[in-house]
């Protein structure tokens, strides 16, 4: 079919060029057209038209591969050119002989000939030049497969194939939709479903996978994702959809695959109406600011107007940068930068009667777990009794709302960390016993992106080639999205109503190892071929998997369909002020394994579900 299409475009462009230059001929010796020659004019088209077409169809002109013309193909043109010249010549002398009058005049011929030669050449050549910068424009852009040809898809089709910039070139679409098969969508077909997607790529040389369906359900992104994962494209992604402003689409938006598009579960969202309610116009005080979780918080929070935002901090550095990124985003709100450590039980009462703020949340805490493990005493200082130290501030000083960002890792714990940070929310709900405070703290899984996740880790050894680092095969997660993490912490407190905490549906729990392998893979490398996988054994403090609720727990629903609620039984068995103080006199003594185990003994008297994974230290930990 391709064949034909060329034969009948050279024919076309050729009719062109000969009608042209009999025509221009005639006019550069005559100036005008003669009555006589007006008359004749089709007769005379007519006969070089169909005379030079012949002889170029006779020296196979149309049966060539135009873009590895050399100079026998000149040699070809002009032969052919000649012959019909000659012919038409000696045509045009019979007819004459016999009394038919044909207008050519003989100074027509060597310029009609001149002029033929040069257009058909010129045509040929100028084409070769098309074919060899589309040919190179192929061959330095990747062969592309979008996956769905909706609307979305069609203007990324159009994006890609109207830039010449951009390093992708589209070569064929997939779509469930089986009315759209075997069609075509600007020139590029629609060859088949998901289900054929791992074929297609082996077919079609695919080399980068779009996936294009941003008003798909996070489950069916994360289905695609998962079978284009088994073939070895690269994959990307069209932000969903409520990032697509009227449908303009731009190449720039198109982004590499993250993991959070593979937990395949819905991104929460909060209700921005009874947000606004308890934070607009409001001091808002939030501890650990420049931290992942801090910093989000404080980014979230500036849309909905507060009075003024505090941002505390005990690193200069991270507080400055967060600082100075709000004031870019949000000029219009007050910001005021407190460099302050939460264990200074004086400068945090100076803070509080100073600036007196109507909401808190406390997101400093000490979160590595094998770090706090091998120094306890910093984990109880800091998540403990920092923790206090903010929360009973918040209860002198009339504070309306305290929100604690707690972990899963508080669950019938194994480390130090998640002790005491199981002791933290036994605090605030203790004080919300007697205070109008309302304290609340949330609890959810790992965050992906943040300081402390696996992924950055994860990121850094692929890019150093490998290894890639598990501590065990089995172990899983729970994650969730910084946003996500945040949304729930800033809903969770406008549903507070004092002691609960609150509980995000984090889906399924993941497996590390598949973590890693999915990382690789986005990566556009092979597990265990190009990156290898180690597993090094579970670290000081860690267990295979972590749990959302304690064996006492029990969860109800909240006003929001993915916030649980736990309310754990006041335990009648732990005296918590007098546990405190003990706790405190021992972290004040010098440091030592003994000490590090009279830690422990303290926590475990604490929470009777601690249960602590080594039995003493050593100097070599």
């Amino acid at each position: 079919m391709n064949k034909y299409k060329s034969y009948i475009v050279f024919i076309l462009i050729d009719t062109v060029i000969i009608l042209s230059s009999v025509a221009a001929s005639h006019f550069l010796l005559h100036g005008t057209v003669s009555n006589q020659f007006a008359i004749e004019t089709l007769l005379v088209f007519l006969l070089f038209w169909l005379t030079t077409i012949s002889f170029f169809h006779t020296f196979r002109l149309y049966h060539r591969i135009w873009r590895y013309a050399s100079t026998g193909e000149i040699i070809s043109i002009t032969k052919a050119t000649s012959l019909s010249m000659f012919f038409v010549y000696f045509l045009q002398f019979l007819w004459n002989q016999t009394g038919i009058d044909v207008p050519i005049h003989h100074s027509m011929f060597p310029l009609t000939w001149m002029m033929i030669i040069l257009g058909v050449f010129g045509s040929r050549f100028l084409g070769r030049i098309i074919q060899e910068n589309q040919r190179k424009i192929r061959m330095n852009r990747k062969r592309t497969l979008i996956i769905g040809a909706g609307n979305a898809g069609v203007l990324v089709a159009r994006e890609l194939k109207n830039s010449i910039d951009t390093p992708l070139y589209p070569v064929a679409f997939v779509d469930d939709d089986l009315n759209k098969l075997n069609m075509r969508v600007w020139g590029i077909p629609v060859v088949g479903t998901k289900k054929d997607i791992i074929s297609i790529v082996r077919q079609y040389q695919i080399e980068i996978i779009v996936v294009a369906i941003p008003s798909a359900p996070s489950s069916e992104i994360a289905e695609v994702i998962n079978i284009c994962k088994k073939t070895k494209a690269a994959i990307k992604i069209l932000p969903r959809i409520g990032d697509i402003i009227n449908g303009k689409i731009c190449i720039n938006m198109i982004r590499d695959v993250k993991v959070e598009d593979l937990l395949g579960r819905p991104p929460i969202e909060i209700d921005l109406q009874e947000i606004a309610g308890y934070v607009t116009g409001k001091i808002v005080l939030i501890t650990g600011a420049g931290g992942s979780i801090g910093s989000e918080i404080c980014r979230q929070i500036s849309r909905f107007s507060p009075h003024q935002l505090l941002l505390l901090g005990h690193g200069e550095n991270s507080i400055y940068s967060i600082e100075h990124d709000l004031k870019r985003q949000f000029p219009q709100i007050s910001f005021k930068s407190i460099i302050a450590d939460i264990q200074d039980k004086k400068r945090i009462d100076n803070v509080f009667n100073l600036w007196r703020p109507h909401v808190v949340f406390h997101a400093a805490a000490h979160k590595h777990v094998p770090l706090m493990e091998n120094n306890p005493a910093e984990a109880v200082k800091n998540n403990i009794f920092g923790t206090k130290n903010v929360a009973e501030c918040s209860h002198r000083f009339g504070v309306e709302r305290f929100v604690l960002i707690s972990t899963d890792k508080a669950v019938n714990p194994t480390s130090v960390m998640g002790t005491t940070k199981r002791v933290a929310e036994m605090i605030i709900q203790d004080l919300n016993q007697k205070s109008n405070t309302k304290f609340t703290a949330v609890r959810f899984g790992n965050v992906l992106g943040s300081r402390g996740s696996v992924i950055p880790l994860f990121k850094q050894q692929i890019k150093a080639g490998g290894p890639v680092t598990v501590t065990h095969p089995e172990m899983t997660r729970y994650f969730m999205t910084i946003p996500e993490a945040v949304q729930l912490v800033i809903q969770a407190g406008a549903l507070a109503a004092g002691g609960e905490i609150f509980i995000l549906d984090m889906g399924q729990p993941v497996r590390i190892s598949d973590l890693a392998r999915d990382l690789i893979t986005l990566s556009g490398l092979e597990p265990e071929k190009d990156i290898k996988i180690e597993y090094t054994g579970i670290r000081p403090g860690e267990k295979l998997y972590e749990e959302i609720l304690t064996s006492e727990e029990g969860s109800i629903a909240s006003k929001h369909q993915l916030i649980y609620v736990a309310k754990p039984a006041k335990s009648r068995e732990v005296d918590l002020p007098s546990s405190l103080n003990k706790l405190e006199r021992v972290i004040l003594q010098e440091e030592s394994c003994e000490i590090a185990n009279d830690i422990k003994s303290l926590l475990k008297q604490l929470v009777p579900a601690y249960q602590p994974q080594s039995g003493g230290c050593s100097k070599s930990e």
